[in-house]
């Protein structure tokens, strides 16, 4: 009897950790890449985002090092202004000037 209990808690642990280990690849493979600690080399990100009313955004997005301002709404996205120069880029530039 108690050799039949242990082999069935191993088998329950080596099962339990194999779905664990199913969900991981699960994850890794169908989640979005933000979820999971993001992909090498991406050149889209969000700097910064403000809620304007329940239906508006205003969005920070960055690009290649340039920012634009985009404005979102339920049905309309509208770009606000682009070719922002980052802060820290703006001051290199002055510097370097």
């Amino acid at each position: 009897m108690e050799l039949e209990q242990g082999l069935r808690a191993v088998f329950a642990l080596v099962a339990v950790i194999g779905l664990i280990g199913l969900l991981g690849l699960g994850l890794r493979r169908f989640a979005p890449a933000s979820l999971i600690g993001g992909r090498a080399g991406k050149r889209l990100t969000v700097v910064e985002a403000l809620t304007l009313d329940p239906k508006r955004r205003l969005v920070l997005v960055r690009r290649d090092d340039v920012e634009h301002l985009l404005l979102v709404g339920p049905e309309t996205a509208m770009v606000v202004e682009r070719g922002i120069t980052p802060p820290q880029q703006a001051e290199q530039k002055e510097e370097q000037a």
